[in-house]
């Protein structure tokens, strides 16, 4: 069997908070970044994966994922659901690793990155993108990827495979449908807290151009300006286009509750992230106060039992995953069988570095082998640092297309790791001459 050889890690920025790109109420100022994996082999493939992070956090993201070397270098390549059940469960099993967690924060994604590196690699040996290598997998072999443990009260084995057998009628047409058709998107570009009402306002009109039906506006740092620029969002976009809003953790309850009443005449679609992204309570008290205003959110939320929790309370009515913060595909599948059990609709979220590339193959899996069901769901867009990957995702008239490349999507370009590696890179040696 071929053997990985290294695993490789790179710390990658991107400057992004020289033009306020990615700015909200709680992150003013954030450079997009990635630690970035590549596990390298002796009979040719690589595979990449990356944990998304803004900035000086890097450091420690990246010293984190080669801590997990052990537990890679020198094993066989992963080539199918057992061998990337068994890489998974032994990731996440490693209990001097699991005590700084446990199952949470930066031991938990630097598992994410390398895990989801396998199954880059898995899938460019089937000469397939991770979507389509997935939904060929038989029932049996998805419930084998997922670990139930602290699950089985919402959802057993037996649970999950009933769904996925239950939809195996027609997946073969879902996967020609959705590879043909692309999947629904909504846009974030317009929405970036620091942008002015100008370019707010341009770039709402360029989405209805490019054919989107959703935008999302950040909130949270005045609600004078907030009511302002949902106003003038309202203004630009009309009433048929949805106008959804993203507060980053920012309010307690009572907070959020005021907020959203003061918001409500402009018929927000949901409130993201309202409140600490841990504390399933008061997501049920905002909920209740502010319906029929959905409440949706995931992007921080550090694992599948929270998530768990949060559907089990009734207190999101969007759930959000995001392909980088959990222990990367293993348990993001966990998380989509939770969703369909209590039939939560599914909305990624996206953005960043690479997170565009890597959900949608999350969300194309879903269709094709778990849900069956696309309706109000919709894919995060932002339409930033895509140029610098090799299969980077594409939307077009307001729909993800569908990834053909083998693989997950995640390799940047030889240049890109060039030129943004940190500090030394080209890109941050000018920038730290232009500040002196």
């Amino acid at each position: 069997m071929p053997k990985i050889t290294s695993l490789d890690v790179l710390d990658i920025r991107f400057p992004t908070s020289r033009e306020l790109d990615g700015s909200d109420a709680m992150n003013p100022d954030p450079d997009y970044s990635a630690a970035y994996v590549v596990l390298r082999t002796d009979d040719g493939p690589e595979g990449h994966g990356l944990a998304f992070t803004i900035g000086r956090g890097n450091d420690v993201q990246a010293a984190a994922i080669k801590a997990l070397a052990p537990h890679v270098v020198g094993k066989d390549v992963p080539e199918n659901a057992k061998a990337l059940a068994e890489l998974y469960f032994e990731l996440i099993g490693d209990s001097q690793l699991r005590w700084l967690g446990p199952e949470k924060g930066v031991a938990h994604m630097a598992i994410g990155a390398v895990v989801n590196a396998a199954w880059d690699l898995a899938a460019r040996r089937a000469g397939l993108p991770v979507w389509r290598f997935l939904a060929q997998m038989t029932p049996e072999e998805i419930v084998s990827l997922v670990d139930f443990r602290y699950l089985s009260d919402a959802l057993t084995p037996d649970d999950a495979l009933q769904i996925l057998r239950k939809i195996e009628h027609g997946k073969a047409e879902r996967v020609e449908t959705i590879a043909r058709d692309g999947y629904p998107a909504y846009t974030t570009s317009p929405g970036w807290l620091g942008y002015s009402d100008e370019k707010l306002a341009g770039l709402a009109r360029q989405a209805l151009a490019d054919g989107f039906d959703m935008i999302k506006l950040k909130v949270g740092g005045s609600l004078d300006d907030d009511v302002r620029r949902m106003k003038l969002a309202r203004e630009v976009v009309g009433d048929e286009v949805r106008v959804a809003v993203d507060a980053n953790q920012r309010w307690d309850v009572d907070t959020a509750v005021r907020w959203m009443r003061e918001l409500a005449p402009y018929d927000p679609y949901w409130i993201e992230e309202p409140t600490s992204p841990d504390d399933v309570l008061a997501h049920r008290a905002i909920a209740d106060a502010v319906a029929p205003i959905r409440v949706a959110t995931g992007e921080h939320v550090q694992n599948r039992v929270v998530f768990k929790q949060l559907l089990q309370a009734g207190a999101i009515d969007v759930l959000q995953l995001d392909a980088c913060r959990v222990a990367g595909v293993n348990e993001n599948i966990a998380i989509l069988l939770l969703a369909k059990k209590f039939d939560i609709p599914v909305c990624p979220h996206a953005g960043g570095v690479g997170l565009c590339e890597l959900v949608r193959h999350l969300s194309f899996f879903d269709y094709a082998a778990v849900s069956g069901e696309i309706g109000s769901r919709v894919i995060e867009w932002v339409d930033h640092l895509h140029e610098h990957f090799l299969d980077p995702a594409v939307v077009e008239r307001g729909r993800y297309l569908a990834p053909a490349e083998p693989g997950f999507s995640a390799q940047l370009k030889d240049e890109t790791l060039s030129d943004y590696r940190y500090p030394d890179g080209p890109v941050w040696t000018a920038l730290e001459d232009e500040d002196d």
